[in-house]
């Protein structure tokens, strides 16, 4: 018979234990039945189960088939967005006049739906009638025929420029945040010693914000890989990895294909994910 003192122990364990079952049934089970059909060919228009077993022939077809590594190439935009949103925090931190105006029109943007900021930037970008390449043209600037969400060179930088314009207010408040933390005797004392502005920057203020840093690029490296709604909206197609498992998963009915990819991509992921975090941290005594 079991005393209280054991049953106090456990009865945590007992009471988290449904939730982290199902939570485990969740996410196990959908990666378990991804890595079995990954290696059959599995096609719903030609039959519900799969035909064959393929073995690695569903991976080696996502580089030939899918431009899979160029689609890699769309998450450069959360360096970009990391580093404009860091030098509107900067410009936030200073005691200019209308900064807090500044700070409450900054956070709109990523207030808006992604559908909703897709039909704005659709239109604003529209080859006929647009804003934008009447602005352009006018100045001189290039504009092709069929405009920059229609060519195939411009349409994957216009849509980048648009994620940017939205989640770059995301960076910019919250390092601002990390900005008004870091505290002002450690700034003081570094000036004492002589070190520049550009100095500080590199030495204090970048090393004290790392861990908001890390947290900010891993959250949207992450949100990346479900960035649909805004690019169907934009050019209904697209070549970034969401919109290639979309097509290839609820369009060509390709399970094996797709499911091979769902599984390169959580390699890839986690692998940077976690080379990030050891560059980020390894100096960090804990």
């Amino acid at each position: 018979m079991p005393n209280r003192h054991s049953i106090n122990r456990r009865l945590p364990y007992l009471l988290l234990a449904p939730s982290v079952i199902v939570l485990l049934a969740l996410i196990l089970y959908p990666l378990a039945f991804a890595l079995r059909n990954s290696f059959w060919f599995w096609n719903l228009q030609m039959g519900p189960a799969p035909l064959y077993y393929s073995g690695l022939d569903n991976y080696r077809m996502v580089f030939q088939v899918t431009p899979f590594w160029v689609a890699l190439k769309s998450f450069l935009g959360t360096f970009a967005q990391f580093w404009f949103g860091m030098g509107v925090a900067l410009l936030l931190h200073t005691h200019l006049r209308g900064m807090g105006l500044m700070r409450a029109l900054l956070i709109m943007p990523t207030t808006l739906a992604p559908v909703v900021a897709g039909f704005l930037f659709r239109y604003l970008l529209e080859p006929k009638g647009g804003l934008l390449p009447w602005a352009l043209d006018g100045i001189g600037f290039p504009v092709p025929p069929q405009g920059f969400l229609g060519n195939a060179n411009t349409a994957l930088l216009s849509i980048g420029l648009v994620d940017t314009w939205q989640w770059t207010p995301f960076f910019a408040i919250v390092l601002y945040a990390g900005l008004l933390s870091i505290n002002e005797e450690v700034k003081e004392a570094a000036q004492v010693d002589g070190a520049s502005g550009w100095r500080m920057f590199w030495s204090i203020t970048l090393p004290l914000l790392r861990p908001i840093a890390a947290f900010l690029v891993m959250i949207r490296f992450m949100q990346l890989f479900n960035s649909f709604d805004l690019i169907f909206v934009l050019t209904s197609g697209g070549r970034t990895l969401s919109f290639n498992l979309y097509r290839e998963g609820l369009v060509n009915y390709n399970i094996g294909l797709t499911a091979a990819m769902t599984w390169l991509v959580v390699i890839i992921v986690s692998v940077i994910i976690n080379l990030y975090l050891f560059f980020i941290y390894r100096k960090r005594e804990w």
